[in-house]
């Protein structure tokens, strides 16, 4: 056998799944990581991703399971987070294995010849793709393994799960799944956040942290010669709750004012009343670089004054600090 079949009969799709609540930059560090291993990436937000090892295995010069074990020692090393690995033939097989790791970290690798035996023993719920309401109808049925799923008939099962659903079934519990991993990155986005030290209600206070992460995201943006399309607004409560809400700009843009205009019609979409807030993250999303961004000609003298001021502003914070100057609402009032 040459090495060619060898690779094409091994398992080569890897499933990788992170901490649940990976903060976006940590996962966006994850999802570099895997790119080290195989060019052929899919992230899966907000935790997971999918990697095709076929050019990877011959690259390295080893087998998917130690890729695996790679993977984990470098997330380990440079993140600080461990991260669960199924390998399998096809992506329901691996993101099955990797669904099955009960520890924070671990891999498994299922061969090809082994797909049959290790699915047909798991209880049906835990194959990937059937969810809690089929793998109801299915053991009303009396079907309570994947091994069962597998040796009945697919006419029965796309009757009892309905026509599309039910051959999916059938397919993915006998191990077949032709879908390939198609490379897809995270869109680009860039987020600041705080985190207030007592809970506070809507007021002064949460406005002007609001207003700081609107200069901070702003001068960030510019920094890195981009601009955004949308912003996020994400809000954590106190009992751990949050609330999120996305909005497009008219154009894209970095500058403070729109961003602040932007951002403070999500807080009022909010609508806190008495909610009691522990922190706020702003999310510039859907970013493009600052040269694709045309120019428009405006008429408006006092906007066009405001960015030329904010152009000398940023001149100011990169020569003596970010926090030297910003609007007078962010800093303390004296008493």
């Amino acid at each position: 056998m040459t090495s060619r079949d060898q690779v094409r009969r091994a398992a080569t799709v890897m499933h990788v799944r992170g901490p649940d609540r990976l903060p976006e930059e940590t996962y966006r560090h994850l999802l570099e990581l895997l790119a080290g291993l195989s060019p052929v990436v899919q992230a899966l937000p907000p935790t997971a991703a999918l990697v095709e090892l076929k050019g990877a295995l011959r690259y390295h010069g080893t087998d998917a399971r130690h890729l695996g074990e790679m993977l984990r020692v470098r997330a380990i090393s440079q993140l600080g987070v461990d991260v669960r690995v199924g390998v399998g033939p096809s992506i329901t097989v691996a993101a099955t294995a990797s669904a099955q790791i009960s520890g924070p970290g671990g891999v498994i690798a299922v061969a090809p010849d082994q797909v049959t035996d290790w699915l047909g023993g798991l209880p049906v719920e835990a194959l990937h793709g059937i969810g809690p309401r089929q793998a109801a109808v299915l053991h009303d049925y009396g079907i309570h393994t994947v091994g069962l799923l597998a040796a009945v008939c697919p006419v029965t099962v796309q009757r009892l799960l309905g026509g599309r659903a039910g051959r999916t079934a059938a397919d993915r519990a006998r191990g077949i799944d032709p879908r390939p991993v198609v490379p897809r990155t995270l869109p680009a986005s860039a987020a600041v956040r705080c985190r207030f030290e007592r809970h506070v209600l809507e007021g002064t206070d949460v406005r002007a942290a609001l207003l700081t992460l609107v200069v901070d995201l702003g001068l960030l943006l510019r920094r890195r010669a981009q601009a955004a399309r949308a912003l996020t607004l994400q809000l954590a409560f106190a009992g751990g709750g949050q609330w999120e809400k996305t909005r497009r700009l008219a154009e894209p843009s970095a500058h403070e004012e729109d961003l602040r205009a932007l951002a403070y019609q999500l807080m009022d979409a909010a609508g806190l009343q008495r909610g009691r807030l522990t922190g706020i993250t702003l999310r510039g999303e859907d970013l493009v670089d600052a040269d694709q961004v045309a120019e428009q000609i405006s008429l408006d003298a006092g906007r066009e004054a405001r960015l030329v001021a904010e152009r000398a502003v940023d001149r100011v914070r990169d020569k003596f600090g970010p926090d030297v100057i910003g609007p007078a609402s962010v800093f303390r009032r004296a008493s």
